[in-house]
């Protein structure tokens, strides 16, 4: 089986996450792709307060409809700061004939060596790295941490790059669905309509609930 992980505050969860999930699961094959939450992000305060509970019940109701979409609550349940190596490892021991695939932006990738044991994610799962407007690639490799670029090179096959462990990371691109989750709480925080930004019973949900009404 092929399972993509992809990992977020969802702070809420919004249209271009649920992109971003059906691209890489077209792109990829992959079998099922799990959201999950982070209850501590360790590079982002959460931005109003809002709980882990509230965000995962977000992701919920918006993958209800996407029999291949599933949400994990493993973050919350282990425990302190939401490192994706750890929660990659805590899957691969729950799945460890399957292959997995963590999906990320390419703004992410940009960043990814200041990431708690980056090191330990090329070579624990695949990547697949969605590019996102206004964050292009030109060449891969040179965004990589130094210590990472001479253990990948190019595989032959277009939007792929191979790491010496035998894991992939597959670029793809994304639909320019540019959505800022800090514009989306601020204008519920206003009381302005998101429908554009969110599904509609997430805009109703976070509109009843007043969810971000402290954000202004």
């Amino acid at each position: 089986m092929r399972i993509g992980l992809l990992g977020g505050s969802f702070n809420p969860v919004h249209n271009a996450h649920l992109r971003i999930a059906m691209e890489a699961q077209k792109a990829c094959s992959l079998d099922k792709i799990v959201f999950i939450p982070a209850a501590d992000p360790p590079h982002k305060l959460l931005e109003g307060d809002i709980s882990f509970e509230c965000r995962a019940h977000m992701v919920t109701m918006a993958i209800a409809d996407c029999p291949d979409f599933e949400m994990s609550t493993i973050e919350a349940e282990r425990g302190g700061k939401s490192y994706s190596i750890d929660t990659i490892r805590a899957f691969r021991e729950r799945f460890p004939h399957d292959d997995l695939y963590f999906i990320i932006g390419g703004d992410s990738l940009r960043d990814i060596g200041t990431w708690h044991r980056y090191e330990e994610i090329f070579t624990s799962c695949h990547l697949i790295i969605v590019m996102r407007p206004g964050c292009p690639i030109p060449n891969p490799i040179d965004v990589l941490p130094e210590d990472v670029r001479g253990k990948v090179s190019r595989d032959g096959e277009a939007g792929q790059l191979k790491h010496e462990s035998g894991t992939s990371l597959i670029f793809i691109t994304g639909s320019p669905l540019d959505i800022s989750s800090t514009e989306i709480r601020r204008l519920a925080a206003a009381g302005q309509d998101i429908t554009r930004y969110v599904p509609s019973d997430i805009a109703a949900y976070i509109s009843t609930q007043r969810i971000y009404h402290t954000c202004l």
